[in-house]
This record gives C-alpha cells, structure tokens and sequence, in this order.
C-alpha cells in the first residue's frame, strides 16, 4: 500500500518488525536474529531467504510487473512495501497520473531542475558530479521515490540523437569516470539510481524497433564500459533495458543481461524494462528481467490488452510456470533481487528523510552550470562583456525566454523556478541597457509532433535587425531546444544545421553589427556555416532552474569557464564516423543499421582518419591562459600489473583564477589489431589562482590499455611500443611521450 505519510523511513522499519507476527495466510516468516559474525548483507539476505518461503506464487508475480505508471505492487500482508519510481536523470519528474502520462494535478512536486548531464560531463569534474548526484538523490528522497530513473550512459554516436542531452558524451572512460560518483551521490540518500538504456540505444528514430549489429570489440570497448563502471564500482541498484534490438533479440530481455551484466559483472540489483520494451513472455522470463513496466497498458480496462494483470511478467508468467513450461526458479530470482532493492531503499532504517528546494542544491545546480559551460570561440576578447554604463546589449533569440525544462520526452520537468537567461542577465547588468527581441519563434512544445510557430517571422526579423543596429553588444542566444525533432526524446533530428532560419537572422544581423556573441543552447552539436559571423560563442547546454544566474556568471566575468566538450563537432555530417558510411550505419533501413565505423567512434575517428573537427572533444577556452609543463612518466618500461604515473605541472599565467582539465591519451604504435591512434586513459581538473603552479599525477593502470579480443573473448594487453599523449584537448597535445610494456 501506498502510505500517506511524507516520511515514512520508521513507521516502514516498525512495519517490518511487526509482520513476523501479523502475517495471514498459513505460512509464517520465522524469526531471524542476527548471529555472531555474521554481516548486515548476510542478515539481509537471510531475511529474503525467509520471505520468499511463504510467499505465495501469485504474490512472487505480482512483484515482477507494475501496478501503475510509476510504480510494482508490494505484498500487503507481509509488510513488503510497493516500488515508487520516478523520471528522470536530471531532477525529479512531476507526479504522473496512475493510469494516464498526465500529471497528477500535484501543487508541491516543484523540485530543483539540475543542468543535464552533457554539462555535467563537460564539467570534466567527478566530484561535482557526487555533488550533483547526491542533491538529486536527496529530492527523489523528500518526494518518497526508491528508484531515480537515470543517469544515462547511452554513448553519443551521432549528433543528430534526440536524447544525446540525457548522456554523457561520446567517450567511455569520462561517462565512466563521470557515471561512478553520480550514482554513489543518490544512493547514499537510499534511493536506488537505474543506469540506463542498457544496450546500444544510441539513436531515438526506430529506437523500438531497430535491430543494431556491432562488433563484439565495439560493444565491449565502446558502449559497455561506462555501464560496467556502474555496475562494478558504482555498486548501482537498479539498471534500465533499452528498446531496440542487438543481433536479433530484444535487449530488455537479451542474453547478454544474463551473460555480461549478471554473470561477468556479477550485477546483484534489478533490471526494469524501459516503458513498452518487454516483448516476450518466455524471454523476459528466461533472459534476465526482473521489473516490467509500462507494457501498453491504460491500468483500467479489463482487456488482455490493456490491463496490468495482462503483462509478459503477469498472468502469463504465472500460467507458464503452473503450466511447468518456466521454473519457479525464475521468479524466485527476480523476486529476490527485488526485495534486496527494497531492503536497501524503503527498509533501510539507516535512511535520510531528505530534503527538497534547499539553497544547498541551487548552488549545487549553479556550480555545475557554471563549470560546463564550453567557452568555443573569443576573438578579439569578446568574452567577459563588462557592465559599463552607456552599455546597450541587444539580446535577441528566442532561447533567452524559453522554458527549457518542460518537454524533450521523460526528463521533463516541474522546477519550482527557472531562472531564464534573459532574467540572469538583466539581473546581474545594473548599468548597462539591456533590450531583449525574439527573432524568431520555433512554435509550442509537444512530445511527439512538432507545433507550429504562430508570430510573423518576418516582423521578428525586421525588429531584430533595428535592435541590432543600435546595440553595442548583440547576444544571440539561439541553438535548439526541447521540441519534437530537437533535443528530445521519441525521435531525432532531421536537420544538422540550425533550424527557425537562425542562420538568416545571424548573418542579418552581423551585417549591422559585427561585434556579437552567440550562446548556444544544445544538448547537441549543430552545423556552423556561421562561425565567422560571430567574435564569441559559448556552448551552454540545459541548465535548469538556475540557468540565467549560470550563464550571467559566465558573460559577465564573474566566473571563469572551464569546461571542455564531452563529445566532437564536425565540421559537416559526414565528417561524423556514423554518417560517413551513410544510411546503412545511420539510421539503418528501418530493420537493421551496421555500426560501420566500429571502434572509431568521436574523436578516435577524427584523430585516426586525420578529419579536423570544428571543435575537438577536450576543447574548451578559458579567460585565463595555461601552460602545461614538466611532464614525465615515473618509468619507460611496463609490465601488466603495473600502474603508469604521469606527473606535470599546471600554471596560470594568464591574469585571472581558472581552471584547466589535463587530459592524458594513450596509443599503441603499430598494434596487431585495429586501432585509434589514441584514446583518454585520464584527466585532471585543476584550480589555480592567477601566477600559481600545481604539480598533478594522474595515474593509469596498465591494464586499461587492453583491447577486447576476440579470439579469447577476453581482454588482452598487447605488448610493444605505446605512446602517450598530454594535452587540453585532443586535438592539442603539448607532449608525447614513448614507453614500451613487456
């Protein structure tokens, strides 16, 4: 039952002392005491021993699917509470009706909306995103969810992904570096975090539908790894299943969850299917799902169509094991998994009551802000734009009112405020004039289609033109947005290049005014036949509630950028690896797509193929200046057990505080097998104040240079000659380095 107190961590810890002697029915649990030497996890897991005894096996099913939207029914007269879980990876959903995707109606679920995680990862700094993941994790607590349905790991393969936001960028060892804190963050507050989409759902068009094939050294050196981290050294709870299929099967229920994920890595949480992606009875059963929700369902028919009692993991489940044609044995594993997730989240007596809206979580939302915005372009020092007065700034472009939280599929969100940047500037320019002008209108936006805009576009045009001219400053604040075939989720987008004519009206407006500065507000990179028509341009994401306030830090000076991009921009489309290989890679023929650039996925195939990018994954300005020098490693011989240890000095010789992230690229020189000529194997972000020096080690295992081979269907460390790279981006190495392993 669903209790009705805001926090119930002690009235859940009493329930579950008491059922011992209130359970109906003819079994009974027997009493369990803890016995000398033995741990809280064994004590627990003799708990669950003892529950599933007596549960009946109609109560065993009835865990294994949802009974609402958002929620797995628990075992009333057991004690067993149900399973709340709740959207999404940057800031905790409205609540959602039981039986429709309408909101509830609530009037206190506002919550904090945080940046999404393409910041957070252009913010190259894990312990920010503890940080993050812990603020997150103590609002999903406050609102009484036990499974935050996020963060996402999905590599970021084409631009033109819908849901590329959600993600962590186009590299597996900073998604993974960047994966670990996140999830430790939310779990501390008892809150299971559910890493998703697992596997391979790297675009949203066709997503339930496409069957991708890939290499087995693609999936396990590519888009596994940031997943394992999760599984592995974040300890994480609960893991999503993906739509789309991978050599024919369906991965929510697909042999590698049982292979890879629970038998390799040795996951012990629960994996819950994505909403409408559990396809087969026998298989879900069979093939490693252990909570299947959202499977078409209104929740009040009676139909075996439409009702919850009619899902794969429903009556069907139950009539195939009766029917002796699935082991109970099945069920008793998923139920077991589900009650060690209860056990760590609702019953779990050492449990925060958590906290919502707190001044500690819009710094923490600022902070992130501040450190992901990517400074690209700053000629003639454009950047920071002091508040003089008899300053007039033109800010023209849509995107400095938007609402920027609502849409883009299932993270939208309900902040309590969203500081638009527009508001964060006017407040932080006290003397300068600050005139604002749309431009342009993009239309309302809807989840699955797109809505059309309902001013003259030509009237903005014209008015954005006459501001202009009688600016000092123009700051275009333009890009996407969360609509349909934008950065949004169900589909992805149609154009590379800028939509809502943005590129007429940049070019109109440099021809009045040459001294304009573009904000760029994506998840995602964008064609820019434009560059030249602007002096700076600063890459600044979703942002959420504290948006503005972030983005005037930044323009004014106040805060000095240091992010670095988490993924590539190409110059054109088809300087991308998947879409140089054409609609066979991307987007398939609506059956099957072909992963044709294999390993070479971002900058590895733009470093190996010798592509300049427009900008280079690692890239990103600073309104100081650095210098990287005295760099070693500790030895110029290896073994596979060995750890390599770089050691550099980080300076600050420009004249303000900043912010450098060392990155550290290894390559094998002349390797048997197919390679990048390099790939990130460490990072460092360094604070310094101005004229001050640092000394950094960044330490890589040796072991992380293995590749997956496939001969073994294993890891492999090749021996030979390698090559190290230290640089700020990669396509801007300072120093390379030769070692050997032996």
């Amino acid at each position: 039952m669903r209790l009705p107190f805001k926090n119930n961590s002690s009235l859940l810890t009493l329930i579950l002392c008491l059922h011992f002697l209130l359970v109906s029915g003819q079994k009974k649990i027997p009493q369990i005491k803890l016995e000398k030497g033995q741990t809280s996890t064994e004590f627990i897991e003799a708990k669950i021993d003892s529950i599933i005894a007596v549960l009946t096996l109609e109560e065993k099913v009835a865990l294994t699917h949802a009974q609402s939207k958002f929620s797995a029914k628990g075992v009333a007269r057991l004690g067993i509470p149900e399973v709340w879980m709740s959207d999404g990876p940057h800031g905790v959903r409205e609540e959602i009706s039981w039986d429709a995707w309408s909101e509830a109606g609530w009037t206190n679920d506002a919550i904090t909306a945080f940046p999404a995680l393409t910041c957070l990862a252009a913010s190259f700094n894990p312990k920010l995103s503890r940080d993050y993941g812990f603020s997150l994790g103590e609002e999903a607590r406050y609102r009484e969810k036990d499974i935050l349905l996020g963060p996402g790991v999905n590599i970021y393969r084409t631009p033109m992904n819908g849901r590329n936001f959600e993600y962590l960028g186009e590299d597996p060892f900073l998604a993974s570096t960047m994966v670990v804190p996140y999830i430790k963050g939310v779990q501390e507050n008892g809150v299971a975090a559910c890493v998703k989409h697992f596997a391979l759902n790297n675009q949203e068009h066709w997503r339930d539908k496409i069957n991708v094939e890939v290499s087995d050294r693609a999936l396990y050196e590519i888009y596994l790894p940031a997943f394992k981290a999760a599984v592995q050294k974040g300890n994480v709870w609960s893991l999503m299943g993906a739509y789309n299929k991978f050599r024919g099967q369906y991965t929510t229920h697909h042999k590698i969850l049982n292979k890879i994920l629970k038998n390799d890595w040795g996951f012990d949480g629960v994996v819950i299917s994505d909403w409408g992606s559990g396809h087969s009875t026998k298989e879900a059963a069979l093939y490693g799902l252990d909570i299947e929700m959202g499977t078409g369902t209104d929740g009040l028919g009676t139909g075996a169509d439409n009702h919850y009692e009619y899902y794969y993991l429903a009556k069907p489940f139950l009539k195939a094991i009766k029917n002796g044609e699935l082991s109970e044995d099945l069920v008793d594993d998923k139920v077991r998994r589900i009650l060690r997730l209860i056990y760590r989240t609702s019953l779990n007596s050492n449990r925060a009551l958590g906290k919502l809206n707190t001044k500690e979580h819009h710094e923490v939302a600022r902070k992130v802000a501040t450190d992901g915005i990517v400074l690209l372009k700053n000629e003639d020092n454009f950047f920071p734009v002091k508040d003089k007065k008899g300053l007039k700034i033109a800010v023209i472009g849509e995107n400095a009112t938007r609402d920027m939280t609502r849409g883009g599929g299932s993270s939208q969100l309900k902040p309590l405020f969203e500081i638009s940047p527009l508001e964060g500037l006017k407040t932080r320019y006290k003397n300068a004039a600050i005139i604002h002008t749309m431009g342009y209108e993009s239309g309302a936006s809807a989840y699955d289609k797109t809505l059309p805009a309902t001013l003259n576009q030509d009237s903005l045009y014209v008015k954005a033109i006459e501001v202009a001219k009688k600016a000092d400053v123009v700051l275009f604040i333009g890009g996407l947005n969360k609509s349909y075939h934008q950065d949004s989720e169900g589909d992805d987008r149609e154009v590379f290049a800028l939509p809502y004519g943005q590129e007429k009206l940049l070019n109109g407006i440099n021809e009045v005014n040459k001294n304009v500065g573009f904000l760029l507000v994506t998840g995602n990179a964008v064609a820019m036949p434009w560059i030249s028509k602007t002096k700076g341009i600063l890459q600044t994401w979703y942002l959420g509630s504290m948006a503005g306030h972030a983005i005037a830090d930044i323009v004014s000076g106040d805060a000095n950028p240091s992010g670095k991009l988490p993924f590539s921009f190409p110059k054109k489309l088809t300087d991308n690896a998947a879409h140089s290989f054409g609609e066979v890679s991307y987007p398939g023929d609506g059956v099957n797509q072909y992963y044709k650039e294999d390993i070479l996925v971002g900058y590895r195939w733009f470093d190996t193929k010798e592509i300049a990018p427009q900008f280079a994954f690692g890239y990103g300005l600073s309104y100081s200046d650095f210098k990287i020098s005295n760099i070693k490693i500790d030895q110029k011989k290896y073994r596979i057990n060995d750890k390599i240890k770089v050691t550099l000095d980080v300076s600050n010789i420009g004249s303000r505080p900043g912010s450098e992230v060392v990155q550290v690229y290894i390559g094998k020189h002349k390797s048997k097998v197919k390679r990048a000529l390099k790939e990130l194997k460490g990072f460092s972000k360094v604070y310094l104040d101005k004229g001050d020096k640092k000394n950094t080690t960044i330490t890589i295992d040796v072991s992380q240079l293995a590749y997956y081979n496939t001969k073994i269907s294993d890891w492999s460390v090749e021996k030979g000659t390698y090559y190290l790279y230290v640089g700020n981006a990669s396509n801007n190495i300072v120093k390379k380095i030769k070692f050997v392993l032996f």
